[in-house]
Parts: C-alpha cells; structure tokens; sequence
C-alpha cells in the first residue's frame, strides 16, 4: 500500500533566508538610489524586488505542491514547484533584468546623468554584499545537506532535483556578482568623474540577471517534461531485481514528479518455476525498492511478461 505523501522542505530555508535578505537589502538600496541617483543602484534595487518575488513564488509553488491527492491530480501537485519556478526564471528573472537594462542604457547616453553622494551609496553596497554573502552562505548549507552523494558543485546543480535550491543559489551568486559589478562602476564614476562607468555597471547586472533567467529555464523546461532519476539511482533500482526468479528485466522507466517524488514503472520475466508465487515477488521488490530510497515516495508498477528480441519498448 502507498505510504502517506511526505512532505518536501529541502532547500526552503534558503527560500525563506533569501526573502529576508532581500527585504533588508532592497529598502537599503531604494534609499540610496534616492540620495544618488545612480543607474546601478536603481539596478541593484530592483533587482533586490524581483528577488523578494522570487522568494514569495517559490513559498506559493511550495505550499501548492503539498496538496492532497485527488481523483484530478492522482499523483498531487508536487510538480508545482517546478511551474512556478518557470515563472520565477522567466516572468521576474527575465522581465528584471530586461527592466534593469532598459533603465541603464537611457542613463548611458544621457550626459545628464551623475552620481551623488558615492560613499554613501558604496556603504550601502557593501551592507548588501554581506547581507547576500550570509544569504548565499545558507544556500551552500542546503547544498552540502541535499549532495548526499558529494558530487561536484557544478554537477549537483545540474543533476539536483530541487528546484527551489538552484532558484536560490542563482540568485544568490547574482547578487552578490552584481552588488560587486555595482561597487566597480561606483568607484570607476567617483574617481574618474565619468558617470558613464555607474550605467555600464547597471547594463552589466541586467544582462547577468538575463543569463542567468535563460540557464535556469532551459533547467525547468526539463523538469517540467519530466527527467528520470540519476543514473546512479537507476542503478540502485535495478539492483533490486537482480534476484533468482527474475529471468529478465525487460525495460524499466522512471520520472521524478518533484524533487522526492518518483513514478517507477518495469516489466519482468519471471523464471516458469516461480510464475505462481508472483505476487509475493512484486510485492518483496516494491519493499526492496522503498527501503532503498526511504527518503523519497514512490509509485511503483511492476508487470510481467515474457521477453522476446523484437520487444519494443
């Protein structure tokens, strides 16, 4: 029998860290770009709001995605969090960095532009760099606590299924990338008298914010279709087949509806001795399989069948 849907809080303490990170950082921005007017600050600003965004989004897509199964949804929503981290990529990522760039570049060649009270404004980029380096530092926390297989850094990324955690993490090096491109053009204004420096920095953090939107989409695109588990996990899954009454696996398909939630579905050919004590067998691979995996639910469809060479999958 399926066991009771567990509830999915990896990577949300990176959410909620970040949201008041970001609170603090946007209304210390917000006063400096009124007391300077400078593109990058303004940049910075609202930069800081999309992120506040992100993060509400991200506790919605969380909280959707706890919902109970239901005769519509048979699996839940679990893949929620997926959709609205789309969102967040394209619609907040995206439409900031865009906003940011439209906003420095009329600043570029507008001869007009200066920026005042420079010290000021580095104090206040320098409050949030360390309030976005704690911030960052609490992603990393996650990481090193979801990487139970101690991949690489750039790996795990790639192969996590944790949506909310690579929102985080990028949003969190932007930040902090951006809050240093920000600091140059500041510094580079200010002892060159040139403003130009100040509204490159601010279309330098747009078009990070935009890259960085595109990555993360092309990620979630794939979630959203629906990825298989790890080719490590696969192996695990197959491992438990590997027993005397088995002849044969004849094919095997995974997909992850959320980061702990997995569909597994397999056809076997059971050994003609052992055809009467079938069901017992299914169900002593199903155990076999949860008690591999025990942090993740599982939806588990064994079938037999017997193997001929043209099968098609």
């Amino acid at each position: 029998m399926e066991k009771e849907k567990k509830k999915d809080k990896g990577g949300m303490m990176s959410v909620i860290a970040a949201l008041g990170a970001n609170v603090l950082v946007a209304i210390s921005k917000f006063v400096g770009f009124a007391v300077s007017g400078s593109a990058a600050m303004l940049n910075e600003s609202i930069h800081s709001i999309v992120d506040c965004g992100n993060e509400l989004l991200l506790l919605v897509g969380n909280r959707q995605a706890e919902a109970k199964i239901s005769e519509r949804h048979p699996f839940g929503q679990a893949r929620a969090k997926y959709f609205y981290s789309m969102v967040v990529a394209m619609m907040l990522f995206f439409a900031g960095g865009a906003l940011g760039i439209m906003e420095a570049a009329q600043k570029l060649f507008h001869p007009e532009h200066s920026v005042e009270n420079t010290w000021l404004v580095m104090a206040i980029l320098l409050f949030g760099l360390m309030v976005e380096s704690a911030s960052l530092h609490v992603a990393f926390k996650e990481i090193k606590e979801l990487n139970k297989d101690r991949l690489p850094l750039c790996r795990f990324l790639r192969e996590s299924r944790h949506s909310e955690i690579l929102i985080i993490f990028a949003e969190d090096s932007c930040a902090v990338v951006g809050l240093l491109i920000a600091l140059a053009g500041t510094l580079l204004s200010h002892f060159t008298g040139n403003p130009f420096y100040d509204a490159l920095s601010g279309v330098l953090i747009g078009i990070l914010l935009c890259a960085a939107a595109l990555l993360l989409a092309r990620e979630f695109y794939s979630l959203l279709i629906g990825e298989s588990v790890t080719e490590k996990d696969l192996a695990r899954l197959k491992g438990s087949f590997n027993r005397p009454e088995v002849d044969r696996l004849i094919n095997i398909k995974t997909i992850h509806l959320s980061p702990t939630d997995i569909l597994v579905t397999a056809k076997i050919d059971v050994r003609d001795e052992y055809e009467t004590r079938t069901p017992e067998l299914i169900n002593d691979i199903e155990r076999h399989i949860r008690a591999a995996f025990p942090a993740y639910n599982i939806y588990i469809y064994i079938e037999t069948d017997k193997y001929r060479e043209d099968y098609k999958r």
